[in-house]
């Protein structure tokens, strides 16, 4: 039976770095000096809605399913009537909410930097709003009004002639990039855009998620060699694998048409990624319902996903069942963090409760250290579990949508602050999603005890300038900004991952230049090259409609995977869904 929406349910758009509303990247056209641009970034809701009067409890809804005052998540809006024409006199597509039109922008390359940062924000709250509607009505799936153990992202690498400082990253004698395979997006149903998030590594495979299946590669030829099929799309998906290939996602329980309405994210699964095959599935309920969860995340032999009424979590190994959402319970665990350590982020319901980061024992559940975070923090975001660094936007003064205006250096022993580092949106250009992918941060690296964040992009001066930036790096003991690492005229760099002590970077390059992959030494500061992008201008074409602010880049061992978060009905039949390259030598 089709289920209305949960009442005060937090917004489940992407709201950072992967929304498709978004404008695509390099896609303004560019003049002759000037590097492609980035689109305008997509944060959680700058001001939340009002909340509306919670409604009484109805037969078998527990009390926590209530709205709770003061909770701080946005509530759910109501649902448009589809019988109704929208403005215009179009009919909406199923009754569904359309992608709003987004503010007309000159060329990036034309845009001074206050009015870019302006643009940025105006389209934040533009796109946020449209994603928190989409997603708590469409789970996984968009109805859209256009047509057309040590766990860690990447397993892999490693060999002599090693990058930076101590990194794995083997340097190639010839890094000039080849293209090595490219995927078609899959086929969907006219008017729907569905996520297919999550990408991942292993030794031996590149694994895609798909419009509802996950499927592995051959990392060299793009050869299928498995699939697993799944009974809706994937919604979220955890970016740590473990040392054995395993790894966990969210989905939904079936795939929505045009004529039903989905059921939610409510679905967990484990994946065998090294075997190919599904370890089991499960979900939590509240009452009578379903959990629809926003998170998901694997710490050693635990997997953990988050939501407004709690989280729960299973063993990896088997799926039993660890601890699940307490019925009454006045504060509830919205996301966790993974990897070495599980670190989940607790809200409650009283309007004077401030946020808690919580480190704690991935096997009980019980608490091993807490920090509150300062008062003005609504949302916060994990960027690592180990060393422990929190994102968060205080008082919302970040100014830019970008979710960060501080990042929080934490002690997970003993739960003591370290250091705080001041991040001001319009100096720094670190990206992240704490109203509900908590893990969702973009633009950033935590490598040995140092905290790798680039600047914004500025002119590098002169009449002829073209644009530029750093990436500084801080040290999370004392908070204080130590080396930077240029990156060049008409350069920009992005942080993609650590590698050991150092960092490994996307740098995109001038309009008529192809993109790097390079390590940049973690003492130092050195920069490596790794990769060396096509400088064609087909596959430029292609390299700019991909960005690590709004797809998955994954890098290991040579080779350069970019792919999609969303794929929708279209008529561009040249959208692929991943682009893979690899080095010559």
């Amino acid at each position: 039976m089709t289920q209305p929406p949960e009442p005060g349910r937090p917004p489940q758009g992407d709201g950072g770095a992967h929304d498709p509303t978004q404008v695509a990247f390099g896609k303004n056209p560019q003049p002759p000096t000037q590097p492609q641009q980035p689109p305008a970034q997509s944060p959680a809701p700058s001001a939340p809605p009002a909340a509306p009067a919670p409604a009484p409890a109805g037969p078998g809804t527990p009390p926590h399913a209530q709205p709770a005052a003061g909770y701080g998540y946005p509530q759910t809006p109501p649902m448009p009537n589809p019988y109704l024409q929208q403005p215009g006199g179009q009919p909406p597509q199923y009754g569904y909410p359309q992608p709003a039109t987004l503010p007309a922008s000159p060329p990036a390359g034309q845009r001074s930097e206050a009015e870019r940062k302006a643009l940025r924000a105006q389209v934040a709250i533009v796109v946020s709003a449209v994603a928190a509607i989409a997603l708590i009505i469409g789970g996984g799936v968009w109805y859209s009004g256009s047509k057309g153990d040590d766990t860690g992202p990447v397993a892999g690498g490693g060999g002599d002639g090693k990058a930076g400082g101590g990194g794995a990253e083997k340097v190639p004698s010839d890094p000039s990039a080849r293209l090595l395979f490219e995927l078609e997006q899959p086929k969907v149903d006219k008017g729907l855009q569905v996520t297919v998030q999550g990408s991942w590594l292993t030794e031996d495979a590149y694994v895609k998620s798909g419009s509802s299946e996950i499927t592995a590669y051959d990392p060299a030829s793009g050869a299928e060699k498995w699939s697993i099929p799944l009974p809706g799309p994937v919604c979220f998906a955890s970016r740590h694998v473990t040392g054995d290939g395993r790894t966990a996602i969210v989905h939904e329980p079936a795939i929505p048409t045009a004529e039903t309405r989905s059921t939610g994210c409510s679905e967990v699964t484990a994946l065998d990624l090294a075997a190919g095959k599904k370890l089991w599935t499960k979900n939590a309920r509240t009452g009578d319902r379903p959990v629809r969860f926003d998170n998901v995340t694997v710490s050693g032999t635990t997997v953990a996903a988050g939501s407004g009424y709690g989280g729960a979590a299973w063993d990896l190994a088997d799926g039993g069942s660890l601890w699940q959402p307490k019925p009454g319970d006045t504060c509830n665990d919205y996301g966790y963090g993974g990897g070495k350590a599980l670190v989940a982020l607790r809200k409650c319901t009283s309007a004077a409760a401030q946020m808690l980061i919580q480190t704690i024992d991935p096997k009980k559940g019980t608490v091993l250290s807490e920090y509150k975070m300062p008062e003005g923090v609504e949302y916060a975001s994990v960027v690592s579990t180990d060393p422990l660094v929190i994102a968060a936007d205080v008082g919302r003064s970040a100014g830019d949508g970008s979710g960060i205006s501080d990042l929080f250096s934490i002690d997970a022993a003993t739960g003591e602050l370290r250091a705080k580092i001041s991040a001001p949106g319009d100096t720094y250009a670190g990206d992240c999603d704490g109203v509900t992918r908590v893990e969702q941060c973009a633009n950033m690296a935590v490598a040995g005890d140092r905290l790798y964040l680039p600047t914004e992009e500025h002119t590098t001066g002169g009449a002829d300038a073209g644009r530029t930036n750093e990436v500084v790096a801080f040290d999370l003991a004392t908070g204080k900004a130590g080396r930077k690492a240029d990156a060049g005229d008409g350069w920009a760099l992005a942080p993609l991952r650590a590698d050991g002590p150092d960092v490994i970077a996307y740098k995109r390059g001038p309009y008529d230049k192809g993109g790097q992959v390079v390590s940049i030494d973690g003492t130092t500061m050195k920069q490596t090259v790794l990769l060396q992008m096509p400088n064609d201008e087909k596959a430029r074409d292609v390299e700019i409609e991909f960005s690590p602010d709004h797809q998955e880049f994954l890098y290991s061992a040579g080779r350069l995977y970019m792919s999609q978060v969303y794929v929708r009905d279209t008529d561009q039949a040249d959208e692929k869904l991943v682009v893979a390259y690899g080095t010559k030598g």
